[in-house]
Formats: C-alpha cells, sequence, structure tokens
C-alpha cells in the first residue's frame, strides 16, 4: 500500500506543479486554492508512504514521478519544446524511478 501512496503523492505533485502555472504566481485566487490543497495532499501521501518505505527511495520517487509528469504537461498543455534531448532526459528519470522501486527492500 505504501508504493500506492507514492504513486498518488507523485500525481498530486503533478497537478499542484500544474497548477502554479494556472495560478498565476498565486494572483488567481481559485486556481492558488486549489494548488495548495493539492500541495497539502500530496505532502500528506507522501508521509503516509514514507511509514515504511526508505526516505532516500520515497522522496526521489515522489519527485520524480513529479518532475517527469510536470514535464511531459508542459510539453502538452503549454506547448513547452520537445527536443529528443528532453526526450533523453525524461527517459533517463523514469528509468531511475523504475530503478528505485526494483531495489527498494519494500
Amino acid at each position: 500500500m505504501a508504493w500506492i501512496y507514492i504513486l498518488i503523492a507523485g500525481v498530486l505533485e503533478i497537478c499542484w506543479a500544474i497548477g502554479l502555472k494556472y495560478s498565476d504566481g498565486f494572483r488567481r485566487p481559485t486556481a492558488s486554492v486549489v494548488t495548495v490543497v493539492l500541495m497539502i495532499l500530496s505532502f500528506l501521501f507522501l508521509a503516509k508512504g514514507l511509514r515504511t518505505i526508505p526516505v532516500g527511495t520515497g522522496y526521489a520517487v515522489w519527485t520524480g514521478i513529479g518532475a517527469a509528469g510536470t514535464a511531459i504537461l508542459g510539453i502538452i498543455l503549454f506547448k513547452e519544446p520537445l527536443t529528443i534531448a528532453r526526450l533523453v532526459c525524461l527517459a533517463l528519470v523514469i528509468g531511475g524511478i523504475v530503478g528505485l522501486k526494483l531495489v527498494s527492500p519494500q
């Protein structure tokens, strides 16, 4: 169940990172409130997952999910550049996430 919590926390991290863009530097009240709520939920699920998963592994997987997912959505939603170099780097991040999960004692 701990890995499910980390996965949920990672997805919520993607959501709040995208929410930061929509909040326009916290100048849009509704988007700002939603973003902060998503941040809190993300941290709560991360904390639940870290009860049994080693902190280094859990945190790295959480940030990796957030970083890769946010970069992919940035390309899709905000027309950020899609280059071979970015794809290779995203593949490395995703490979690192999978690798950490596979070698984790949990």
